[in-house]
């Protein structure tokens, strides 16, 4: 018994590790956003710069693009040539992903100075990969409604999963220290 589990005590941290960390940030995020009335259309902090920043950088190639706060949901609209194209609600904020980002980055972690520039550079680069996936996702709406579910269900989630995805291969294999560790025990 004590071999077995000394033999997967890497897999028995990684995965306490990973839970401790997901389970507290989840809990705070969840916490933060009870301070927002779902039932009065109150729209959270996180998601209003979200759309707002959307719109900036919509504005970049146009002049015609608006973000405007959707009146009978919790949601901010997205217009581009005045048409209503995309709505941008709590989910889309992408704040649930850099969780499980920064969980898993902290599972594998070794040095804390280095997982926690990795954490930082990792979550900034999803939120700003984040709003020009809900621009691109909002110009390809106007001009492709009829491929909503194709553009919103598969193609831009896939983008940015696996941009998480990239960056948890490099953290493993180039920046953590676990491979070193591992491979000369």
């Amino acid at each position: 018994m004590e071999n077995t589990i000394s033999q997967y005590k890497p897999f028995f941290t990684f995965l306490i590790k990973f839970l401790l960390f997901y389970v507290v940030f989840a809990f705070v995020y969840k916490m933060y956003l009870e301070k927002y009335d779902v039932e009065k259309n109150e729209v959270d902090c996180f998601t209003e710069v979200v759309a707002h920043q959307t719109k900036q950088f919509m504005l970049l190639f146009t002049d015609a693009a608006q973000s405007i706060k959707h009146s009978e949901e919790p949601s901010l609209k997205i217009l581009f040539k005045e048409k209503y194209v995309a709505r941008v609600i709590e989910g889309c904020n992408a704040i649930s992903v850099m969780i499980l980002f920064a969980a898993f980055i902290f599972a594998f972690s070794t040095q804390w100075k280095k997982t926690l520039l990795f954490i930082v550079f990792g979550v900034v680069l999803i939120h700003v990969l984040n709003v020009i996936r809900i621009a691109l996702l909002s110009f390809a709406l106007y001009y492709y409604p009829k491929y909503e579910e194709l553009l919103h269900g598969t193609i831009f989630p896939l983008f940015i999963y696996g941009v998480v995805f990239i960056l948890w291969i490099l953290w493993v294999t180039k920046f953590s220290g676990y491979v070193k560790r591992t491979t000369t025990k």
